[in-house]
């Protein structure tokens, strides 16, 4: 399908000055300096573009289907790789076209937009801007030794990549860099600069539909070597240039850090710079006195010794990066106006003494070293902090799309027999590959699941099916590897559990020694297994402390701990209490607590841990049922949907089919309206009508589930009798599935709500093929699309086949005309099944009525609704209706209203309204008829018992 543009008929002049003031080699310099970008912006509107060129004969009729033919089989990328190619080597008035036509289509190409705009901030001369850094002098000779000794430095410090294992023998696994690293998909933008949610659903909620989306039509991709003095940067600046990168914890940020110092040293990158200097947060906070740029880089780079002076005079060829801004102990809030009054604070001279934190301020702000550059990085919480800044480029980890998880499992596995076994089963485990965008979550999935494609002894039918299932054999994979390590794990775990819970209700990540003391830890070798020692932010001194790898894990070992303790009397007021806490903190934790009820998830560590207390998996399971009960009824807000929801999330850890059974099972409706469903509520969805076959209507009208939800839920739609998609969105693959749940041999479907998805003509060609067939489906609302006259075609051909049922179909707003017309009337005469028609808000016309008018004379019509609101109807087809209707004999409904009747069609509509025997109602609201038209007609009620006629405003 073609991508629809708005065109400029009249480029705004300001737009368009840049093309007349230039000449063919200032153009020519300018689309190869914005080329990497215009590949990426242009894959939206490439087929508008391409049609400008072919009219401006730039392109022939060959070419234009060569670029066109690519964008139709979804290859948009390729498509604007051609298009640029080809109009770069038909020259100068070539690029000149291109860039008017572009000029015409970016109001309806956000990306493009944006590139244009920035043409218009540049100004008079944006050439100077287009050279920056390439005129940066030469290294002195004196100092060349000194950066190949520091580029040497960091290569052999960096070119390792250090892996925590869960090994005894091997805790760190020591890694090449090149080797392990897998490229992140890296966005100029920064979504949302607050993370509010937990990390396991902040891009895990929509994040399928998001990068789908956006990251095609709205957001442009960034490479690590474009985070400087290039075309994307929003402030240009004499000064010096600033980056900021977030991502969310375990997305790789600083792995990204360590492999752009690589790649600058190792010469990949960057060349016009002279020296990189980078420092993480983490390690500036074990300075706890006043020192001044010199010394804060000979603290960590000895070798420079005396030369950085000679630095100094030439700041454009510096970079200094910041990893880790959330994890610094002291506050750099540039939107604090006392960093630029007061003394105390001002730190302009790189000899000068101040704090650490004054000196990382004044570097981002330009203020330290005007015309150095500078990378911060940071989780999304702390980037408020950043607002205020000098920042020339905004950039967001986006994490793993398209084939990238597959790579991280090539490079994970040496065994790539193993890599494509775990890959193959996270894809085909919705819940599993929804998290999978996270290299954090990679990682715990090639730790877990491993060992299951590895070990011969291992069974494939135990592979972990569910989030606490594979966090399950995390923990057991650990334990089996530190057995012999301590006398009783299961204490250790009950107590590390107790410390873990305590630090959710607290939203504590970081223990100190003194946490451990007060659960009766001890550092020992079984503990560094899984808590990873790192530096305190700690004001004045340095000690270590300890953190889980990741918060799930945190939360996985609270909750193993409550089937651990010996006393479980207090677990459902315990769970009841963390429940009612409605900031999520506890979300993850008690789905976890209901996982390990299930005995797949408590068996392989009750073979280490001892068995789990009967009790406390019981009163589990009661608390949960006691859950679900409550809100199976309760969906009448939208905070009751999402309890609801919870709790099959709760559910469906469990895997308890019994209870799932004896709780839903008694329930008749599903309405989940108004709730923005993730892939992963889908998938949990799935599995709680999977085992429940009573749910007789599903209501998930306005929750967005798009293509992605529709592949969760394609093998138990077709177990419900009405189905409510009003606003899903399930594109051309959504509607596949859905198709092909109509087919199915025991589909019981026989309401089907598709209102509002911006369906066109081939999602009516995926619907008709069914509906040939199909012997439960009896209404169908196809309400606001965009099927168009084609679309109809296709389904009046399903509705003349003898076994098609369906009753009622509904096309209102469908971009229907005449056209359509015939093929509906075909349909009217031969299916002996159809009784409601609703054709409100089209285009048929006067035309379309007049053909239609001829069906209903048809004795095989069996229709007794029909309306044709709003279809721009005028006294000419009054008569045709008239005669047909007057001897229509099933008809009982007839809606004329909001067209332009006048009181001209009076007589006519007096005349079938007396004769149409079967009549009961005809609406003629909102139609032009003067008040003696209106007389004429009002008296008609009631001349027929039950007969109603509405004409008045």
């Amino acid at each position: 399908m073609k991508t629809e543009i708005r065109m400029a008929t009249d480029p705004n002049p300001r737009t368009t000055e840049f093309l007349t003031k230039w000449d063919d080699f200032q153009l020519f310099q300018f689309t190869k300096f914005y080329w990497d970008r215009l590949e990426q912006e242009i894959e939206e509107g490439v087929d508008g573009v391409s049609s400008l060129l072919t009219y401006e004969q730039i392109f022939n009729g060959q070419e234009h289907r060569k670029v066109t033919e690519l964008t139709d089989k979804g290859n948009r990328a390729d498509s604007s790789k051609l298009l640029l190619s080809l109009v770069m080597e038909k020259g100068s008035r070539a690029r000149r076209v291109m860039w008017v036509s572009f000029v015409k289509v970016h109001h309806g190409v956000p990306k493009l937009d944006k590139i244009i705009k920035e043409i218009q901030e540049l100004g008079s001369d944006p050439f100077d801007y287009m050279n920056i850094g390439r005129g940066l002098s030469e290294v002195p000779i004196h100092l060349k030794v000194v950066q190949q000794k520091h580029k040497e430095i960091l290569r052999v410090q960096i070119e390792i990549l250090r892996v925590n294992t869960i090994l005894i023998k091997e805790k760190v696994k020591i890694l090449q860099l090149i080797d392990r690293y897998t490229e992140l998909t890296l966005i100029s933008k920064v979504r949302d600069r607050k993370l509010v949610e937990h990390e396991l659903l902040a891009r895990g909620r929509n994040h399928e539909e998001w990068r789908k989306k956006h990251l095609r039509r709205e957001l442009e991709k960034i490479r690590t070597d474009q985070l400087f003095q290039s075309s994307f940067s929003l402030r240009k600046s004499e000064t010096g240039s600033s980056a900021a990168v977030s991502g969310v914890p375990g997305i790789g940020i600083t792995t990204m850090v360590q492999k752009i110092t690589y790649d600058w040293a190792t010469g990949k990158i960057y060349p016009h710079f002279q020296f990189v200097f980078s420092f993480k947060f983490r390690d500036l906070n074990t300075i706890n006195c006043r020192i001044n740029l010199r010394n804060l880089i000979l603290f960590f780079y000895p070798y420079f010794g005396n030369v950085l002076r000679e630095l100094w005079k030439n700041p454009e060829g510096l970079v200094f990066i910041f990893d880790g801004l959330d994890e610094f102990k002291d506050r750099i809030d540039c939107a604090d106006n006392r960093r630029n009054t007061e003394p105390q604070f001002m730190c302009t001279d790189p000899e000068c003494w101040c704090e650490v934190s004054n000196i990382v301020y004044s570097l981002i702000q330009h203020k330290l070293l005007p015309g150095c550059s500078v990378l911060v990085t940071s989780r999304p919480t702390a980037l408020y902090l950043l607002e205020k800044a000098e920042i020339s480029v905004w950039a967001e980890i986006l994490g793993f799309v398209d084939n990238e998880q597959k790579e991280y499992f090539n490079k994970f596995f040496e065994d790539q027999a193993v890599a494509a076994a775990v890959y193959k089963h996270g894809e085909e485990n919705e819940v599993l590959h929804t998290m999978c965008y996270n290299p954090s979550y990679c990682w715990i999935l090639g730790l877990s699941l491993g060992p299951f494609f590895s070990q011969r002894d291992r069974k494939h039918h135990q592979v972990p099916k569910t989030i606490t299932q594979l966090y399950s054999y995390y923990i057991y994979n650990i334990l089996k590897n530190h057995s012999l390590e301590i006398q009783s794990p299961r204490d250790v775990f009950l107590q590390l559990g107790e410390m873990a819970f305590t630090g959710i209700s607290e939203k504590k990540i970081v223990f100190r020694n003194g946490d451990l003391i007060k659960y009766n830890l001890q550092p020992s070798q079984f503990l560094s297994g899984f808590l990873i020692e790192l530096l305190e932010r700690d004001d004045y001194l340095q000690s270590v402390v300890y953190t889980f790898p990741h918060l799930t894990i945190q939360e996985f070992v609270a909750a193993l701990a409550q089937f651990l303790t010996p006393d479980p009397k207090e677990i459902k007021e315990l769970l009841s209490e963390a429940d009612s806490e409605k900031d999520g903190r506890f979300e993850i934790f008690l789905r976890f607590v209901a996982g390990l009820s299930s005995p797949q998830s408590a068996r392989p560590l009750a073979e280490l841990l001892s068995p789990f207390l009967h009790q406390t998996t019981c009163r589990v399971i009661d608390w949960v049922k006691e859950k679900v009960e409550g809100w199976i009824g309760n969906t009448a807000t939208e905070a009751g949907k999402r309890n609801l929801l919870n709790t099959f999330h709760y559910l469906s850890e469990s895997q308890n089919k019994a209870l799932a059974q004896a709780t839903v099972g008694s329930a008749e409706t599903l309405s989940f309206s108004g709730l923005r469903l993730t892939p992963i509520d889908c998938a949990v969805l799935s599995h709680i009508l999977g085992l429940c076959d009573t749910i007789k209507h599903l209501d998930l009208n306005q929750c967005y589930i798009q293509c992605e939800g529709f592949q969760r839920l394609e093998y138990v739609l077709y177990k419900c009798q009405r189905l409510r998609l009003i606003y899903n969105n399930p594109g051309e693959s959504g509607v596949q599935l859905l198709s092909a749940a109509l087919r199915n041999p025991g589909c019981k479907i026989q309401e089907l709500d598709l209102y509002g998805n911006d369906l066109t003509a081939s999602a009516a060609e995926d619907l008709a093929s069914p509906l040939r067939t199909n012997r439960s489906l009896t209404d169908l609302d196809l309400d606001h699309n965009n099927l168009g006259d084609s679309g109809v075609k296709l389904l009046s051909e399903a509705l003349r086949e003898r076994d098609c049922k369906i009753q009622k179909l509904c096309l209102q707003k469908n971009n229907l005309t005449d056209s359509c017309a015939k093929d509906l009337a075909s349909a009217l005469g031969t299916n002996l099944s159809l009784t409601v028609l609703d054709l409100d808000f089209n285009r048929l016309g006067d035309s379309g009525a007049k053909v239609l008018s001829v069906a209903l004379q048809n004795l095989a019509c069996k229709l007794q609704r029909l309306s044709l609101r709003g279809n721009s109807l005028t006294d000419s087809c009054a008569e045709d209706l008239a005669s047909a209707l007057s001897t229509n004999r099933s008809l009982t409904d007839l809606n004329l209203g909001l067209n332009r009747f006048t009181d001209q069609s009076v007589p006519a509509l007096r005349r079938f309204i007396l004769t149409c025997r079967t009549l009961n109602l005809i609406e003629l609201r909102d139609n032009q008829f003067n008040q003696n038209g209106e007389n004429q007609l009002k008296p008609l009620q009631g001349t027929r018992s039950g007969l109603r006629v509405r004409c008045e405003p």
